[in-house]
């Protein structure tokens, strides 16, 4: 129903300046359910007397000071509660990102010294390795070879061709060989036969195993004189020929 406000206006004095702070919503409220109250009181009459309709009791419904303080109190309480909450959320936020950088940069220390330790072994095997073969390589210097010497005699003629003879897969033994040579020239490197065949055919047999020039030529061994007389040539030279046409000198036992 709409408010009366001729009614609300005619006991709006009743409302002393005392209770002017007092009035809130609620009093605002409590003020229209008189107004209402009024308007649906019988008589049309404006004779009713301001005496015959009690006041609204405005105190009843009003908001003290104390109470509004408690819930300003009470508000600024739980914002002030906000406040502290986010600020704790804010400081785990932080220790936890300062947790990870510190854990990131441990992990990336640890690998950096990983790679450095790595580093640091393969330089030193490199090194380990290099000196190794600069060892290996000064002791080859000093450990050359010292070439065998023969004694210029007829054991170091036989021994010094059957050393040629073993890097050329050449066979015979020092016994065959030394019987042969006794038998054919008696030890002389500088003997030759004069009467034989191959003597009348122009061709005489030479040296220590009587050799005649033309299968001295064809069985001849590289790295040895070409020298004939010369009593290694000779006895390999001999050798060589004896290996293809018999198998070995130690096959042979009379004129080959």
């Amino acid at each position: 129903m709409p408010l009366n406000i001729d009614v609300f206006r005619r006991y709006r004095p009743s409302f002393t300046k005392n209770h002017k702070h007092k009035i809130g919503v609620a009093g605002v409220a409590s003020v229209g359910a008189a107004a209402l109250a009024f308007s649906l009181a019988p008589g049309n009459s404006e004779a009713a007397s301001a005496e015959s309709v009690p006041a609204a009791p405005v105190s009843s419904v009003a908001f003290g000071s104390e109470q509004v303080k408690d819930v300003k109190a009470g508000i600024n309480g739980q914002l002030a509660a906000a406040n502290v909450q986010a600020k704790i959320d804010a400081a785990k936020k932080k220790a936890a990102d300062e947790a990870a950088a510190q854990k990131q940069a441990a992990a990336a220390a640890a690998a950096k010294k990983k790679a450095a330790e790595a580093a640091a072994k393969q330089k030193a095997e490199q090194a380990r390795k290099a000196k190794e073969a600069a060892s290996r390589a000064a002791q080859r210097a000093q450990v050359k070879p010292v070439p065998k010497k023969y004694a210029n005699n007829l054991d170091g003629w036989i021994r010094e061709s059957l050393d040629i003879m073993k890097k050329r897969g050449i066979p015979g033994s020092y016994n065959g060989i030394k019987r042969n040579i006794i038998r054919e020239s008696s030890g002389n490197p500088n003997a030759i036969n004069n009467w034989d065949i191959n003597a009348i055919n122009g061709v005489p047999s030479k040296g220590l195993l009587q050799v005649i020039p033309p299968t001295f030529s064809t069985y001849h061994v590289s790295g040895t004189s070409w020298n004939i007389y010369d009593p290694v040539a000779n006895i390999t030279a001999a050798c060589n020929y004896a290996a293809d046409r018999y198998g070995s000198m130690d096959n042979v036992n009379s004129a080959y």
